[in-house]
């Protein structure tokens, strides 16, 4: 039976026309008292429609819920104790973005909303067009025009209302959730299970909202009875947030509200008179520019990659004489020239396989100091909302770059982000051209072969560019064809937020690329270490006869070894396969080896031609790779590399996010048949130019 009397909020900041929008709904029908205990006026008044009758309170004017003044406290109070059947957020749609903070916090406490979009003939008048269902849907609200001092939308609004007061909880789309940034989210995910324990607490204001609202100090939640675990997890969440971003927790969760609120606006607003003049909307018409952003994006990524090799290589050059000391030094405990498997374990297996794949740290770092940089200045988002255009055009949207951006460090947790995109289809095709990103485990690939085979640092990163645009660009193309065929359906409407620019501090880069560049190095000490070894194993056992290698110098008896070998004899297995692509049965044994973490290709061509035992390092293997093959061919192994089946790792998250075998070997088989057929392209029409 339909619930016929229904209590409605009214809440906006001051001078938003809240009180001409509470009296054109409730006429005479109104009454004046006091809040309990304070001098705060409390309005109410009556209205009936449509065999409703409705009670409204007049919540006093307010910015924001942060209880910084009796205003906000009573308004909150009133939403969170009192739970009204409806909140009705009346916003000065001439001023939407300052108006809209106050919704987002309304959206934060989760209640069933309805936006009024006040004085909409002054925002027309000003040139403003609104998408009300779009913005609707980014607040999960009901969104009515009206210009409550001519009466108009009144009628609109009220049938909005009960329209959502009706709303059957599980009829409601997924609710849009505000998120603040990988660190604050951490910190919320260690408090929340905490939270959860304070029952009563966790029931009346919601586990995640008074999670956040004790990360950002506010006085009245702290003065709830807590557990001394939610104050001790509070204190260090705010110290880990003070120190990455040198401000209080409280001011970065208002530049991402901000920042949800300005995707809101991006997204749902067209101004045809008047534009705005904030320092970054002046800095975003050049960077959002339809015609230069991209560019400029192309062009910043490029950079990124110069920095990666110029200012990496001295870095690098420490590590390999590092390496190469240690190499020579070990080697010394047995006469020049011993065959002891020992020896061979420890300066080929492990120094070399290990070293061969640490050399590269520097490259690594720096990669993930650029991209740091980039994110916590807030020019990924923009970047991110650049490629919605584009997203959009091949069946996904904005959202899904997020996890593609992720993608660069490693395609685990990539896949693992999908989980922000509701949309199933959308999140498959996602997940299905995640490896295509150039993950920290190929970068080892491209900055052994690059350096090989170009010289200046513009060719270098012009290179390294150009491998990470093919792998962006392949990815959008199979998107489409993906969204188009397998996965068709309709693309979902998300938010992009856009947060404010801020200058990146020291602390929080710091933070931010360790983080990325510690998971490379332990993967080196223990995943590397342990493929290194399997390899070193497959590449020298069994031993090639002395009848077989005698008169043979030691380059030929170097490679009848290799021949020899189970490895050797896996890529000789391979090679008329491979041969189209311009690889050889050595190029066969290190792609063997990549199946389980892509840089054991580096660790594997040091092994297989014995560098570790040369003390040379990375010069060494670069000399060689250049003796024996052209750059056609290091380019061919790059984009082999870059499209190919993803590792063992990417495999199982696959099948674990997808819920599916069939999609997990689909991706491996389908990538690693595309990048054979490319790859053979590219060899045989570079061979006839060569």
């Amino acid at each position: 039976m339909k619930k016929k009397k229904l209590t409605v909020a009214l809440a906006g900041n001051p001078n938003s026309g809240k009180t001409t929008i509470f009296n054109a709904l409730t006429g005479a029908r109104q009454h004046v008292g006091n809040y309990a205990g304070v001098t705060v006026e409390k309005k109410e008044g009556t209205c009936k429609y449509n065999g409703y009758e409705i009670l409204f309170v007049d919540l006093p004017g307010t910015y924001s819920l942060t209880a910084y003044s009796i205003e906000e406290i009573v308004a909150r109070d009133f939403i969170v104790s009192e739970h009204p059947d409806v909140v009705v957020a009346v916003v000065d749609s001439s001023n939407l973005e300052r108006n809209l903070y106050l919704a987002t916090q309304l959206l934060e406490l989760n209640v069933p909303l309805v936006l009024a979009l006040n004085m909409s003939d002054l925002a027309k008048k000003q040139g403003y067009l609104f998408d009300n269902e779009k913005i609707g849907t980014f607040f999960n609200a009901h969104t009515i025009s009206t210009v409550g001092s001519k009466g108009k939308g009144i009628n609109e609004l009220l049938e909005a209302i009960i329209a959502k007061a009706e709303e059957e909880p599980s009829a409601q789309p997924d609710r849009v959730r505000v998120t603040y940034g990988e660190d604050i989210e951490k910190e919320l995910a260690k408090i929340e299970p905490l939270v959860d324990m304070e029952h009563a607490l966790a029931e009346k204001y919601g586990r995640r909202w008074l999670s956040l609202k004790l990360l950002e100090q506010d006085k009245e939640i702290i003065a709830l009875s807590h557990k001394q675990e939610v104050l001790d997890a509070t204190a260090g969440g705010i110290k880990n947030i003070e120190k990455i971003y040198g401000d209080a927790p409280e001011v970065i969760v208002a530049e991402k509200r901000y920042g949800f609120v300005s995707g809101v606006y991006e997204q749902a607003v067209k101004h045809t008179v008047q534009q705005r003049h904030q320092i970054s909307d002046l800095i975003d018409m050049v960077l959002l520019n339809r015609l230069f952003g991209l560019p400029i994006f192309l062009l910043m990524m490029f950079l990124v990659f110069k920095m990666t090799f110029s200012a990496g290589e001295p870095m690098m050059k420490l590590i390999e004489n590092g390496f190469g000391w240690l190499g020579g030094f070990v080697s010394g405990f047995w006469e020049q020239g011993s065959e002891s498997p020992l020896r061979s374990l420890i300066v080929d297996g492990i120094i070399g396989g290990v070293g061969g794949v640490v050399v590269f740290l520097p490259n690594i770092i720096l990669l993930f100091l650029g991209i740091a940089v980039l994110e916590d200045s807030g020019y990924m988002a923009r970047a991110a909302f650049l490629m919605d255009r584009v997203m959009k055009k091949v069946g996904l949207h904005g959202r899904s770059f997020i996890p593609m951006m992720i993608g660069f460090g490693c395609s685990v947790p990539a896949i693992m982000g999908t989980r922000i995109l509701d949309d199933r289809k959308s999140r498959l095709a996602t997940i299905m051209i995640l490896p295509l990103m150039s993950c920290g485990a190929r970068l080892p690939i491209y900055a052994l072969i690059i350096p090989a085979f170009f010289t200046s640092s513009g060719q270098k990163a012009f290179m390294m560019w150009l491998i990470y645009v093919i792998g962006v660009s392949l990815a959008i193309l199979l998107a489409l064809i993906l969204r188009k065929t397998l996965l068709r359906g309709e693309t979902g409407v998300f938010l992009m937020e856009l947060p404010p620019y801020r200058m990146p501090t020291a602390r929080g880069l710091l933070i931010h690329m360790w983080e990325r560049s510690w998971l490379y190095l332990k993967k080196a000490g223990t995943v590397i270490l342990a493929i290194s070894i399997v390899m070193w194993a497959l590449t020298s056992y069994p031993k090639a006869g002395a009848d077989k290698l005698a008169g043979l110098d030691e380059k030929q008896a170097q490679q009848l070894q290799l021949r020899t070998s189970i490895a050797g004899r896996a890529g000789t297995a391979m090679e008329p396969l491979i041969e189209p692509m311009g690889f050889d049965y050595r190029i066969g044994t290190a792609l063997v080896g990549a199946l389980a973490a892509k840089e054991v290709f580096v660790a594997q061509m040091g092994i297989v031609f014995s560098v570790g035992d040369s003390g040379e390092g990375m010069d060494a293997l670069r000399t060689k790779l250049r003796d024996n093959y052209t750059p056609l061919q290091g380019f061919c192994v790059m984009l082999f590399c870059l499209i190919s089946a993803p590792c063992v790792a990417t495999l199982a998250i696959c099948r674990r996010e997808t819920n599916s075998w069939k999609w997990a070997i689909f991706q491996f088989t389908g990538l690693t048949t595309i990048a054979y057929i490319i790859t053979v392209i590219v060899y045989q029409v570079g061979s006839l130019f060569s």
